[in-house]
């Protein structure tokens, strides 16, 4: 028995043997090619999807880059509006400042001549006044003295007289 045993354990183990290699034939025939092609490719496929991440993250990294060139270029420009903007204002502060100071300084001008002109009317019309009434008391006066001939006889001498001697 135990021969029997040991026969049969060689026949069996021959028929594993055929079996396992028939099997391994069949396999690599026809399951090891697909089977390690579909390996290769969802190899394939992982290493592109890493590449075009990693070729997704350089393009994020170049994006954010130019985005931040972008903001610090928005930022000076924007600056620059503000100091001119800045610039503008005070000028023209600056000018509405001169151009009150000069209509000011016109209008004070104006007003001082215009108080020159009524000063030196208001003068001339005293003067006239003055003159009028020197006039009417040298009349009245005059009168009073040229009443009689003998003043009048006098006076012409005298006014004669001076006359000659300028």
């Amino acid at each position: 028995m135990e021969k029997l045993i040991n026969e049969f354990s060689v026949g069996l183990f021959f028929w594993q043997t055929l079996l396992f290699l028939v099997l391994l034939f069949l396999l690599k025939k026809y399951a090891w090619k697909p089977i390690l092609n579909a390996v290769n490719e969802r190899e394939k496929s992982i290493e592109d999807a890493l590449n075009k991440a990693e070729e997704a993250k350089k393009e994020m990294a170049e994006l954010k880059s130019a985005n931040e060139d972008l903001l610090k270029e928005a930022r000076v420009e924007r600056d620059e509006i503000l100091k001119e903007a800045r610039t503008l204002k005070d000028k023209i502060i600056a000018e509405a400042k001169t151009k009150a100071n000069e209509d000011a300084e016109r209008i004070v001008a104006s007003a001082r001549e215009s108080i020159q002109h009524e000063k030196m009317a208001a003068v001339t019309e005293l003067k006239n006044q003055v003159a009028v009434l020197s006039i009417e008391i040298a009349e009245k006066i005059l009168k009073q003295e040229l009443s009689s001939e003998a003043k009048q006889s006098s006076m012409i001498s005298s006014v004669v007289n001076e006359i000659q001697l300028n």
